[in-house]
């Protein structure tokens, strides 16, 4: 589970890594030559589809399919949509490749971990932590695996070496997968709340109906590079929305349990948008590195798809000195809308760091080592809210809805990949240190506003259970 887990995070974050400069780079250096907007339009939309469609699997490895046979089908359609983008040139290529990526995320990403669930269901709490521990340990090691390895195939052969890496990993965890499957629970092949044959027939006429809107939306044009990040924005909301308004008027939702629910919106929202920042380092921050950044060291040039991993080895590596702290200070750390203020204020700093950068060097490239600094602050600053909104989520959840309260968490990732493509957009219409000084006000903004509302926040938010 681990090693397939493992690979499908090299997936994600290793075609992120390089997506925007894929898109941007002229046809004579192996790129597509799109315009700017259209690129950080694609590359924040494909973020936010991959996370609204783990929603679409973790339903239908409940409802339909079980949670092994759509974690091989979705591993093959990974491993499939690699290889259409290594081998098959232009923006068709591209767009089936995508398209079976996020698809075959969303079919594996929840099922997989439902499925390590399963393992460890009768395990003592201790080894269920050790069991988690090692699977999280793979998805961390795919995220700084995949843009490591990745960047370094696109600098060294081109972009669609780079893409078929995971298509190889993905083929080999496969062969691992199938071969150990015999090991699995009993409960990993059983579908747990099947749909009724009506209801079943239902739900397909909507899927039907859908597919049947977005193929005559392409074909009208309505599905434009430039609008792709605001409709799964949109999308992403209405999801949202959704959402809580299912839970808030469920008659099976206490009283406390819904004043817990209403409290966390405003940390929905605040979560969001600081994912919404720190993506922006797939989208604003590779038009930066693309147009202004030095990456020359010497005779050798540092890969693009590195930027990136910065900031995720910065997350990885603060993660542990994070839990220390947290452990050390007991009930006397900072409560969730508290943590969340700080990284808004974190990575507002950030933001306002580059800006400074920026105007000191206008006209001229910026060094190298300055983005790595940058990067560093904005990784960092995760620890207070990725981590932190997850366990909540699992916290005040009501007991009718927990999978639902975890889903509306992972809906915080999809709008901030999405709003990142907003603001990638952004990035393209107003002066680089204009967007830097927007960004970091906005950010700062927003940490001390929620800091300042924490008392209210947090006295619904904890109604019930404690702190």
């Amino acid at each position: 589970m681990a090693f397939a887990e493992l690979w499908e995070r090299f997936s994600f974050y290793g075609l992120q890594s390089i997506l925007a400069f894929y898109l941007l780079d002229a046809l004579s250096e192996g790129g597509l030559g799109l315009p700017a907007a259209a690129a950080v339009g694609i590359t924040g939309a494909y973020g936010g589809a991959v996370y609204l469609a783990q929603l679409l699997g973790a339903w239908a490895g409940e409802r339909l399919v079980s949670p092994h046979a759509l974690v091989l089908g979705g591993g093959i359609v990974i491993a499939l949509g690699h290889t259409v983008l290594a081998v098959a040139p232009g923006l068709l290529g591209l767009g089936i490749g995508l398209v079976l990526i996020v698809l075959g995320t969303g079919a594996l990403k929840t099922n997989i971990t439902s499925i390590v669930g399963f393992i460890l269901a009768s395990e003592s709490a201790a080894k269920k932590d050790a069991g988690f521990s090692y699977f999280y340990m793979a998805i961390n090691t795919g995220a700084v695996l995949g843009p490591l390895t990745t960047g370094l195939a696109q600098n060294q052969w081109g972009f669609h070496v780079g893409f078929g890496l995971a298509a190889v990993g993905m083929v080999i965890a496969l062969i691992q997968y199938v071969r150990s499957a015999r090991f699995l629970p009993a409960r990993a092949s059983e579908v747990i709340n099947p749909l009724p044959a009506a209801t079943l027939r239902k739900a397909l006429c909507i899927a039907v109906a859908a597919l049947a809107v977005i193929t005559l939306a392409a074909l009208s044009g309505l599905l434009k590079a430039e609008r792709l990040s605001m409709i799964v924005t949109v999308g992403t909301l209405i999801t949202s929305a959704v959402y809580f308004t299912l839970i808030l008027r469920s008659e099976n939702v206490t009283t406390l349990e819904r004043r817990r629910v209403s409290s966390y919106i405003p940390l929905f929202l605040s979560s969001a948008l600081y994912f919404g920042l720190l993506f922006a380092k797939f989208t604003a921050i590779s038009l930066l590195v693309k147009s202004r950044v030095d990456l020359s060291i010497g005779d050798w040039s540092f890969p693009v798809g590195w930027i990136t991993m910065i900031s995720s080895a910065s997350g990885v590596a603060m993660l542990p000195v994070g839990a220390a702290i947290w452990k050390k200070m007991g009930a006397r750390q900072p409560k969730a809308a508290t943590k969340f203020a700080i990284g808004l204020v974190q990575i507002g700093l950030g933001f306002a760091f580059i800006l400074v950068i920026s105007a000191l060097f206008d006209g001229t490239t910026i060094p190298f080592a300055y983005i790595v600094v940058f990067m560093f602050i904005m990784g960092s600053s995760e620890i207070f809210v990725g981590p932190i909104g997850l366990s909540l989520a699992t916290q005040i959840a009501p007991k009718a809805f927990t999978a639902q309260m975890v889903a509306i968490n992972f809906l915080t990732l999809a709008l901030g990949s999405s709003l990142s493509g907003l603001l990638g957009q952004y990035f393209t219409a107003v002066s680089n240190n204009t967007y830097f000084l927007s960004l970091a006000l906005g950010a700062v903004a927003a940490g001390l506003c929620l800091y300042a509302f924490r008392r209210p926040i947090h006295r619904s938010l904890y109604a019930g259970i404690g702190s």
